[in-house]
């Protein structure tokens, strides 16, 4: 009584060994609570579905589109579970993965030949009850190895590229001429890639022949004659070819990556596939038609100043503003690609939709050269588009969805130079939805080359069905051996270790729903390292406890277990913590998704067992008068 008096404490204040507070265990109790209520929507398995979307971004789906759609299905003999519209788009939920890529066929062309213009996209639509799904709780995302994702296989469209660049070569040659004053002979030179410009005379071939040498690098000169007049020929080399191919997708390879960072996608993988495809994988995707609306766009710009009455005919086109024909030069100022910088924002003074445009530093010289000159002078904006179509032919007698692309052009400002422009300006006169499209394709990068979806499919296990069955098996039969030999060689202690295993994954699913992390097959390894780590962690705890029991009272050895465990288990796992997150800031792939699973478990593991364990262990065992401690 001396001795608890001195220390400030009563009887009854002083708490018996090896006990929590009630706030304690109830926090424990709250986090695995919590835990298991978001790691819940993972026992639902979406269901394999078709989401319909129309091409305009401002526009929703129609009911009747639905519909037809749906009406579509039960024709071909593909049963639904169910027709739904969400939001702006329609969804199709079908009733096996199967029926997925006939459906969508069948549901193209249901839609095709109407002025509207639809994107059907394979899916995964959530099952998750709508109670769950309001307190923001999702299922964890898969890998392409774990049936989670689209896969897309793009043909780079290398004619309609190359063709551009020799249509650039001819204007760039006729330009040259005209300011030589070498007169020459038609206008039509293109043939593939091959240039022939003919001329009035052997003369004049000759001294263009001087002219143009410099500028058509990577091409053979040769003299022919075209309808019987003396012509130069400039011809691609293969080599010159294969460089300019080569540009293209690389260009086309980084755009793409900025375009699925745009959207979000965890973990994509975006290669080259020969010399004119790329392949686009997309795991755990949450809308494939707006990833396809916008991967699937080819978008450009050209800056032009408006033609006056004195310009040759030869060096200008006509194009529609608003319906009034509006005739300007084919030269551009600058283009999409010299774009650095594009936000979508508004208009101050008219609350309108608007784009504002950061140049790099040659286009905005090129922007300023242009414009100081030309004050008072019209500049037209173009916007160039290539939207892709399926066509529906016969082939061998049998009908075949052919896809191909359609260039649309549009003036989409015209406006009076009212002082010399630079590097930063803005474009109006845009819908909302195309002001923010412009932005993204922009912000993005230019597409060098137009490309098309060629194929599309959902992706089941890459590694086989077997392997993935396998992989799963592993982890059940490793942690049920696990739970019975802690049991059998730690008792009561090892049945605590147990529960508190089953609440660190719990936990370790939880958080990876709720930071959207990506589960691949690799990332099942990390979750089957971080049950051995968990276990470890107890290991050491409870062989800490039977070396304390050899000097002291079973109760205070409990303790002292613990608390000098505890040192080791933190040095361990932090350890391990920054080899994940070097590996995830160094990784990509298979690797990154190791990573995070390990980060995670190793955070989640550390708490149940330094907080999870101890909070069982001393439910079973705190507060008792124990002689001996079987452990």
């Amino acid at each position: 009584m001396v001795g608890e008096s001195l220390l400030g404490l009563s009887p009854a204040k002083q708490r018996a060994p090896n006990t929590y507070p009630l706030g304690r265990y109830l926090f424990v109790l709250a986090v695995v609570a919590l835990g298991a209520l978001y790691a819940a929507p993972n026992v639902f398995p979406p269901d394999p579905a078709l989401q319909v979307k129309p091409e305009d971004p401002d526009r929703a789906l129609s009911a009747e589109a639905l519909e037809r759609a749906r009406a579509a299905l039960a024709d071909a003999g593909i049963r639904l579970k169910a027709a739904e519209l969400e939001g702006s788009s329609g969804f199709l939920r079908l009733m096996d993965d199967g029926d997925q890529l006939r459906a969508r066929e069948v549901v193209m062309q249901a839609l095709a030949g109407g002025e509207d213009h639809h994107i059907v996209a394979l899916t995964r639509a959530s099952t998750t009850p709508p109670w769950l799904a309001d307190l923001g709780a999702a299922p964890m995302s898969l890998g392409l190895d774990l049936s989670g994702g689209v896969h897309l296989l793009l043909q780079v469209d290398m004619n309609k590229f190359v063709g551009d660049r020799m249509e650039s070569m001819e204007e760039t040659a006729r330009d040259a001429l005209v300011a030589a004053r070498i007169r020459y002979v038609g206008r039509n030179w293109v043939d593939g890639t091959r240039l022939r410009i003919p001329f009035q005379n052997a003369a004049l071939r000759d001294e263009a022949a001087a002219l143009l040498a410099e500028q058509f690098e990577g091409f053979e000169v040769s003299e022919t004659d075209v309808d019987g007049q003396p012509a130069l020929e400039f011809a691609m080399v293969d080599e010159y070819l294969r460089q300019l191919e080569d540009a293209a997708i690389s260009q086309n390879l980084q755009s793409l990556r900025n375009r699925v960072n745009e959207l979000g996608v965890s973990e994509p993988l975006v290669q080259r596939l020969g010399r004119e495809r790329i392949v686009l994988d997309l795991p755990g995707i949450q809308d494939s038609a707006e990833a396809k609306r916008i991967i699937n766009k080819f978008a450009n710009l050209e800056f032009r100043l408006v033609a006056m009455p004195g310009d040759r005919a030869s060096q200008t086109e006509t194009l529609d503003y608003r319906g009034t024909p509006t005739t300007l030069l084919r030269r551009n100022i600058v283009t999409g690609d010299q774009v650095t910088s594009a936000s979508q924002d508004y208009d101050p003074e008219t609350s309108l939709p608007q784009v504002s445009i950061g140049l790099d530093g040659d286009g905005g010289q090129r922007m300023n050269n242009a414009t100081k000159d030309n004050v008072g002078r019209s500049m037209a904006i173009i916007f160039i588009e290539q939207k892709p179509r399926a066509r529906t032919v016969m082939v061998d007698g049998e009908e075949v969805v052919e896809r191909y692309t359609v260039e649309e052009r549009r003036l989409i400002s015209v406006a009076t130079i009212q002082s010399a422009l630079g590097y930063n300006f803005r474009i109006t006169g845009l819908e909302l939805g195309e002001a923010r499209d412009l932005a993204l394709l922009l912000r993005s990068g230019a597409l060098a080359a137009p490309m098309y979806i060629v194929e599309e499919r959902t992706v089941g296990a890459s590694l086989g069905e077997e392997n993935i069955e396998r992989g799963q098996q592993s982890v059940v039969v490793g942690f049920i051996l696990v739970m019975i030999f802690m049991i059998i060689y730690y008792r009561g202690f090892g049945l605590a270790a147990d529960l508190a295993l089953i609440a660190n994954l719990t936990l370790l699913v939880a958080v990876m729903s709720v930071l959207g992390a990506t589960l691949t097959l690799p990332g099942i390894a990390g979750i089957v390292l971080t049950v051995g780590m968990a276990v470890d962690a107890n290991v050491l705890i409870f062989s800490r406890i039977r070396e304390e029991l050899k000097e002291r009272a079973p109760q205070q050895a409990i303790a002292a277990g613990f608390d000098r465990a505890l040192l080791t288990i933190l040095d361990a796992n932090i350890t391990t913590f920054f080899v994940a997150i070097i590996l995830f800031s160094i990784g990509s792939g298979p690797v990154k998704g190791f990573a995070v699973t390990l980060a995670v478990g190793i955070v989640t593991s550390v708490f149940t067992a330094i907080m999870g364990t101890r909070a069982l262990v001393n439910l079973i065992y705190g507060g008792r008068n124990l002689k001996v401690l079987r452990i």
